[in-house]
């Protein structure tokens, strides 16, 4: 789309050439089939399942994509490619991409709002206008859904989805149910933002900052398995502020001169303890 478009069909739910340019910028030591062959894995899922899929690529997000490749001397190397800068999020590429229409099995969807990171598409936003009336949080979370089933190929990169009705904001998984979307509502972990303060706001501040989004994408999100199948879990707001301050704190108490006292993380029923 545009005078200058960035894939060849809109079946391409992947902007390859920013892929490529941050694998081999982020990768600068390994050899360019190496780069290459990471490339083939992230771009040809193997599984079925749609979680299936999800689940692997979120592996290569956290531990990179192995690889192997013969060294100068004729030896095998084993690898791995990194993804993401987590270190310096500025190396990272960032593209927030409005009304991104996706083609898949002949079936048009136009997802509002798609952010890219390093050319792979890791959020949807679902946004309703509080205009009208007849509009609700749970249309746009049936239109993630409708997404999710329509336009899959979407959602193999997908860290989480944001749906919003003008009014209120949360956030969820691809295995989320509508009561298991949740709201995020605080930016630095400090204030919580009070009810008359745009929720979306302080979500997009809150969950977006660079170095933050990073730190939740790769520390925050796991799968739990549940009988047959995995359910796809993101930390709340205040699971990632009491986690890493938590961390903080034992670093200062068990340091040289730290008073080796740690504290106590307080929740509430219900509210995700064991996970933290």
């Amino acid at each position: 789309e545009g005078p200058y478009p960035e894939r060849t069909s809109y079946t391409d739910v992947i902007l390859i050439e920013r892929l490529k340019e941050s694998l081999f910028s982020l990768n600068k030591s390994l050899p360019k089939s190496a780069i290459e062959d990471a490339i083939r894995q992230i771009t040809i899922p193997k599984q079925i399942a749609l979680i299936e899929n999800n689940r692997t690529f979120h592996k290569m997000i956290t531990d990179g994509v192995d690889v192997s490749y013969h060294d100068q001397t004729g030896r095998l190397v084993h690898s791995q490619v990194r993804i993401f800068d987590f270190n310096e999020p500025k190396n990272n590429d960032y593209l927030v991409v409005n009304q991104f229409t996706v083609v898949e099995s002949r079936v048009e969807k136009r997802p509002d709002v798609v952010v890219f990171v390093n050319g792979l598409p890791l959020v949807v936003f679902e946004l309703k206008t509080a205009s009208d009336e007849n509009i609700s949080l749970k249309s746009a979370y049936r239109q993630i859904k409708n997404y999710q089933s329509a336009i899959q190929s979407l959602f193999v990169y997908n860290a989480f989805n944001v749906i919003s009705d003008g009014l209120h904001a949360k956030v969820g998984t691809l295995t989320s149910l509508e009561d298991r979307y949740t709201s995020w509502r605080t930016i630095d972990g400090k204030v919580i933002a009070p009810t008359s303060f745009p929720q979306l706001e302080t979500l997009i501040k809150g969950m977006f900052d660079k170095e933050r989004f990073l730190d939740i994408l790769k520390q925050f999100i796991l799968f739990q398995k549940n009988d047959h199948d995995y359910i796809k879990i993101i930390a709340g707001y205040h699971q990632y502020h009491a986690v890493n301050t938590a961390v903080e704190r034992t670093i200062e108490a068990t340091s040289e001169l730290g008073d080796r006292r740690i504290g106590v993380i307080w929740h509430t029923q219900g509210s995700g303890k064991s996970l933290s």
